[in-house]
């Protein structure tokens, strides 16, 4: 089972590669592990997920009647954003640059893990995203776990 957390402070190379930081290369699952998907993120973002992971929401997305117009503007503009990458022998991960401009990342990277994926962000804008009170934070976790 996959299960990325923490956070990892990276650097893209000029061409925009990312080496993958081995805590998170060694939880991608064995079978297709060099295959992973980038899309754009929710928020100024990008989102990386294992293959087997993006399939699972892919399927959702592509449950969806396309004959209702709010599910052809979800579908279109979800998967309009994704691309899949393969990390080469060193382990390092191409990232279009459409996607680093949409998330706002130049040279340095925040990886979050995040459960079943892992998001990218500019650390900067990360920062600007967290929740800086313990007592919002507590409130948001009782709210989202007690039910």
């Amino acid at each position: 089972m996959t299960f990325f957390t923490s956070e990892y402070e990276c650097k893209l190379d000029a061409k925009g590669r990312l080496v993958l930081p081995s805590r998170i290369k060694s939880q991608l699952p064995e079978e297709g592990n060099q295959e992973l998907v980038v899309r754009k993120g929710f928020e100024p973002c990008l989102i990386i997920y294992p293959m087997v992971e993006f399939k699972k929401v892919f399927s959702k997305i592509s449950a969806l009647n396309e004959f209702q117009q709010e599910n052809r503007a979800l579908q279109r503009n979800f998967l309009s954003g994704v691309v899949t990458v393969e990390l080469d022998g060193n382990g390092r991960m191409l990232i279009p640059r459409h996607l680093l401009g949409y998330a706002q990342v130049d040279k340095d990277a925040i990886l979050v893990g995040t459960g079943s994926k892992v998001e990218m962000w500019n650390p900067s804008v990360y920062e600007k995203h967290l929740i800086s009170d313990p007592g919002e934070l507590s409130k948001l976790a009782e709210k989202h776990l007690n039910e």
